[in-house]
């Protein structure tokens, strides 16, 4: 037998209702911290330098991506010709 029961509640109520710990505080103290640090960080660095940052890794990832499509296509091209 299998039987389907829907209930409507609350995340608050379910969290409760399940004995699970109410972690809002330490999420909220968490969030708090990292936005903190986020700011200094941001206010250390150049926007100059923070853009070169990015536009390394997205140019690795470019050529990466570039790479991997022209191998497949090589090796689907190798294969059709291969008898």
């Amino acid at each position: 037998m299998k039987f389907t029961v829907n209930v409507e509640c609350s995340p608050e109520e379910a969290r409760r209702f399940m004995g699970l710990p109410d972690v809002t505080p330490i999420n909220e103290k968490l969030v708090e911290e990292m936005g903190k640090r986020m700011e200094k960080n941001l206010q250390l660095m150049s926007g100059e330098a923070m853009m070169n940052s990015w536009m390394s890794v997205g140019t690795q990832a470019q050529d990466a991506f570039v790479k991997l499509m022209t191998s497949g296509v090589s090796g689907a091209a190798a294969s059709r010709e291969k008898p």
